[in-house]
């Protein structure tokens, strides 16, 4: 993880530790399904019928690394609130329909989206729209890792991704308010949707300020701590990231003509890959109907000049997360002209003094508001 200026941000693109993963079946020559880490670990391929599993139905394991859940949950709920498996065979256990798993994933959008859960249970119950299109549910393949002994150890038996215990994957947010926590729900199951209808109605109600300060710099900030606790977790941050640079693309694509006549820079300093509080910028701009040049990530140096000398902005940002990327050289050879252009510089890749003229800031309120006097706004 990485603190920026900008509030706690976990650094994107940082690789993880390399992890054994279950891969997808296939479906060898004779029929049976198989997969290559299974056939790896054991030496051997199991065979079954599928079609036949999909027919009668999955169970709550199974549904459960399925959805990225306990399936302490899973139960949790079928005893509860009477979201559970219809499916019944004489002398076996209840097990899920695509139907029921439809409707689960139903009543489990609705959670993260804040609703309570006796509520959400009773429009899942009572949620038909597609029935007849629900696609069956083929099991996924048991997940098998090594012990200390070299014997395997079931998935089921291993934390589920939310689990708080054992070294799950669910993040520390203690206090938080429900749409955090259920941005870090939906964050950590992948489920890009839910997250992207938590940030936009965040902002529409909040701002973007407030957005990135008080939901998404937490949320970040606490996979990054589980990354560098863990080794795992890039992929949550990644979808996560490109689910918020699109939220704000959409703040910043409106169809109000901008007020600023002069431009307004928003650049990554040369060799910085870590743009993201670009667009959390550029956005909060735009809600003043600022518009601003985002050049992004990876912007050489020449080019940045040259953009400023062609274009005589008003003000000029530029973001530095890591110290390799951070060349205040660079920010003396800015062009300068009349009226003089308002340099800004932010994140911690800066150390020193700036160059004269050039002003160091905190957070992205000041930012905005910085940029606003410089455009006259």
């Amino acid at each position: 993880m990485i603190l920026t200026r900008f509030g706690r941000f976990p650094g994107v693109g940082q690789e993880a530790r390399r992890a054994r993963v279950a891969r997808w079946p296939r479906r060898t020559h004779n029929g049976a399904v198989s997969t290559e880490s299974e056939a790896a670990d054991r030496g051997s391929v199991p065979s079954g019928d599928v079609g036949e599993e999909a027919e009668l139905g999955v169970t709550v394991a199974a549904v459960a690394r399925r959805m990225g859940v306990a399936p302490a949950t899973l139960r949790t709920w079928d005893r509860r609130y009477g979201i559970g498996p219809t499916a019944h065979r004489a002398g076996a256990h209840r097990r899920y329909t695509a139907l029921d798993v439809a409707r689960l994933e139903h009543m489990r959008r609705l959670v993260i989206a804040g609703v309570p859960p006796a509520d959400a249970a009773v429009a899942a119950r009572a949620w038909n729209d597609g029935a007849g299109r629900v696609a069956e549910v083929t099991p996924l393949p048991v997940r098998t890792t090594r012990g200390t002994a070299g014997g395997a150890v079931p998935a089921a038996e291993l934390p589920s991704p939310l689990s708080r215990a054992g070294g799950g994957q669910v993040v520390a947010l203690p206090g938080a308010s429900p749409a955090l926590r259920g941005l870090a729900r939906a964050a950590q199951t992948l489920d890009t949707a839910a997250c992207a209808a938590i940030i936009r109605d965040t902002i529409d109600r909040e701002g973007v300020v407030a957005t990135w300060d008080q939901l998404l710099v937490p949320v970040l900030g606490a996979i990054g701590e589980k990354w560098n606790d863990t080794g795992r977790g890039v992929e949550v941050e990644h979808a996560l990231s490109a689910t918020i640079q699109d939220c704000f693309a959409g703040v910043i694509r409106n169809d109000h003509p901008p007020l600023n006549s002069r431009a307004v820079l928003l650049s990554c300093a040369p060799g910085e890959m870590h743009s993201l509080p670009l667009w959390a910028l550029g956005a909060a701009l735009s809600e003043m109907r600022i518009h601003a040049r985002i050049l992004g990530a990876g912007m050489p140096a020449a080019s940045l000049v040259h953009a400023v000398q062609r274009l005589g902005p008003a003000a000029v940002f530029v973001w530095s997360c890591v110290p390799d990327s951070a060349n205040t050289a660079m920010l003396s050879e800015l062009p300068s002209f009349r009226p003089a252009a308002t340099v800004l510089i932010g994140g911690p890749g800066w150390s020193g003094e700036p160059p004269p003229g050039v002003v160091v800031v905190s957070d992205l309120r000041d930012t905005v508001a910085r940029i606003a006097r410089a455009v006259g706004e």
